[in-house]
């Protein structure tokens, strides 16, 4: 995995609005990156990216909402700045991690909460684990897994061990202007200027100039243990937190986005919840409809 510490570069063409803060801590022996930005004295909003992002592809959000609004962003374990040399990555040590960051950031008051698609789902499982310690939670995108089928444990115990033992690795790229244009293949409503900003947060120049994604390749080792869709869904109807479910009407889970869109609110996988549905956009809400985004968020978190 990347271990260097370059600051937060930026784009000739981007300029952030609200520039961050950078701070680390150390959260269960791993040296933890974490973006603030706003005002200190203020509550937080603690945002949670999904997998192979980071905490700076949230400059959008951020320079679309209050100029004081306080947001806290880490990089994940194993991401962005966040170094990490792990065999395996668990959803437990995300929400153990979380559960450490919000004693830093807000010891002894509840926060508001947004996660993004796996940074949802983490966040959803905490919400429920700890609802005591969560105030609003908006869920982007984080629909859950397919569950999964007891027949298949063998086959799955047996691929996990067998990767484990390759070499597995992600692409690297020629340029950041090659991985900002496969940024935009997924999000092509996404200006130039931004995905490559997106592509120098995600990666680093290595020996021999190639561009290598700040990612531990563990992360892509399945996991051993099948996904027990009953075991998250007993979490979200745990969560006493009001609850808004973001979702792009776009979006490649169309077929998990059918359950949140239910008639009666009582009838979702979050029961209560309210939903925001932003026309246009596909998964990647924060890099598509920064603006749409930041308005259903101001709305949520400011209702009485």
């Amino acid at each position: 995995p990347w271990t260097g510490h370059r600051q937060m570069t930026t784009s000739q063409n981007f300029s952030p609005k609200h520039p961050p803060r950078s701070a680390r801590h150390n959260i269960h022996g791993i040296d933890y990156h974490v973006l603030e930005w706003g005002d200190p004295s203020r509550p937080p909003l603690v945002v949670l990216h999904g997998w192979g992002d980071c905490a700076a592809s949230f400059q959008f959000l951020v320079d679309e909402l209050d100029d004081d609004t306080y947001v806290v962003a880490p990089d994940w374990r194993g991401f962005g700045k966040t170094a990490s040399r792990a065999r395996s990555y668990w959803f437990t040590d995300y929400i153990a991690d979380l559960h450490a960051l919000l004693a830093i950031y807000s010891p002894d008051r509840p926060v508001d909460l947004l996660g993004h698609s796996m940074g949802a789902n983490a966040a959803a499982l905490y919400a429920g684990t700890f609802p005591e310690r969560i105030r609003r939670f908006v869920n982007a995108e984080g629909f859950g897994l397919p569950d999964g089928d007891p027949a298949d444990a063998p086959s799955n115990y047996r691929r996990w061990i067998e990767r484990r033992l390759e070499a597995a690795g992600y692409a690297t790229f020629g340029s950041f202007d090659d991985l900002a244009a496969r940024i935009r293949k997924r999000s092509p409503s996404m200006p130039v200027d931004r995905a490559r900003f997106v592509a120098e947060q995600w990666a680093h120049e290595v020996e021999g100039g190639r561009i290598e994604l700040h990612a531990d390749p563990a992360h892509k080792v399945p996991n051993p243990i099948l996904y027990r869709r009953a075991e998250a869904a007993a979490c979200w109807q745990a969560i006493q937190a009001d609850v808004l479910l973001v979702m792009g009407d776009a979006s490649e889970f169309g077929k998990a986005m059918a359950d949140w869109q239910h008639p009666d609110p009582a009838e979702r996988p979050f029961p209560g919840a309210g939903l925001v549905v932003i026309p246009g956009c596909g998964h990647m809400l924060h890099f598509e409809k920064p603006v749409e985004l930041a308005q259903a968020v101001r709305a949520f978190l400011t209702a009485p």
